[in-house]
């Protein structure tokens, strides 16, 4: 078992910044990639970026130039830097973890006000 725990969501202007942590523990040996999804009222969860376990990342085109998503392997700690942010960044942002199968965090709300 992996669990996943989410900090650092909340409410920012457009154009401020935040970062979300996502913090691993339990049988966390062999976690492969890492990602960040999100979800907006109304709307299907989607993938936001993603990090292997050797550092290769991944963005949706939505975010790319704007978010960092980085890993600390030391710390089993994954981040996801948000910056620029625009009020469709609005929505729940889950950490997910993939090992033997996929692993879901509780999720952190993240609302930009316009």
């Amino acid at each position: 078992q992996v669990q996943l725990v989410e900090s650092g969501g909340g409410l920012v202007q457009a154009g401020g910044s935040l970062r979300l942590s996502c913090a691993a523990s339990g049988s966390i040996f062999s976690i492969n990639a890492m990602g960040w999804y999100r979800q907006a009222p109304g709307k299907q969860r989607e993938l936001v970026a993603y990090i292997t376990s050797t550092g290769i990342t991944n963005y949706a085109d939505s975010v790319k130039g704007r978010f960092t998503i980085s890993r600390d392997n030391a710390k089993n700690t994954m981040y996801l830097q948000m910056n620029s942010l625009k009020p469709e960044d609005t929505a729940v942002y889950y950490c997910a973890a993939d090992r033997n199968r996929r692993y879901w965090g509780q999720g952190t709300q993240v609302t930009v006000s316009s």
